[in-house]
């Protein structure tokens, strides 16, 4: 199978600095992670060779970074939590007040953000809401070994994982691409800087999540309910 025909999870997964090179295309790997790099790529002008040579050319593994296909869930959800959830908490409130501060003062430029604080604000509610989903319930039931029971917590998490996905592009576009227009003030320059770590961190949290961590959870486990079906009914008779 060429690396065009595999699913952008598993090339994430594999090629250690595949996501780099994903961004450096934008190609979403997170909640696209199940579509293969031929139908992510289909219908767009990109230089097939140039993007497969860049692939080919990563090692499968990088000394210093960790493999996190061979952590237990435990690890992975200890190190989503505080290398994800915690910095986006931290970066969501900082990021609207530069969004709000560069729309106040620069509203006027054809290139400002009008209407990013806005989006930020809905973007920080709703991931706020699905982290508190995710260390309340889904999380501790990974923890405890309950991923048989999980199936549907994971189907909500990756319907919003795909919400999410939607809301970075619209935060793409209302940035132009995140692409720091001439003349732009120390603080708009901030902001677009906090943009592109945020979008790269979420980017990666999601890809943890769907192509690490619930791929886990769900392989082999078959359908919602289909345990249940299959199992003998326990018989109690004397």
């Amino acid at each position: 199978m060429t690396l065009l025909d595999q699913p952008l999870g598993q090339l994430a997964r594999q090629l250690s600095g595949a996501t780099r090179v994903f961004h450096d295309y934008g190609i979403d790997f997170c909640c696209g992670g199940r579509v293969t790099l031929r139908d992510a790529l289909a219908g767009r002008d990109v230089d097939l060779a140039r993007l497969v040579a860049a692939l080919e050319a990563l090692p499968a593994s990088q000394s210093g970074e960790r493999d996190w296909q061979t952590a237990s869930d435990s690890e992975l959800i200890e190190h989503i939590l505080t290398r994800y959830h915690a910095v986006h908490r931290q970066q969501l409130p900082e990021l609207i007040r530069l969004a709000r501060r560069v729309e106040h003062v620069h509203g006027e430029r054809g290139t400002c953000p009008a209407g990013l604080a806005d989006h930020l604000e809905s973007m920080h509610q709703e991931l706020e809401s699905h982290m508190q989903k995710e260390e309340m319930i889904l999380f501790p039931m990974l923890k405890r070994g309950l991923a048989h029971n999980a199936h549907g917590p994971i189907a909500v998490m990756r319907f919003e994982h795909d919400e999410h996905g939607e809301a970075l592009a619209r935060l793409m576009a209302l940035s132009h691409d995140i692409h720091i227009p001439k003349g732009a003030c120390t603080t708009w320059r901030a902001l677009y800087a906090g943009l592109y770590e945020f979008r790269e961190d979420l980017m990666q949290h999601v890809h943890l999540e769907n192509n690490v961590l619930f791929e886990r959870a769900t392989a082999n486990q078959g359908p919602v309910g289909e345990a249940a079906a299959v199992s003998p009914a326990i018989d109690e008779s004397p």
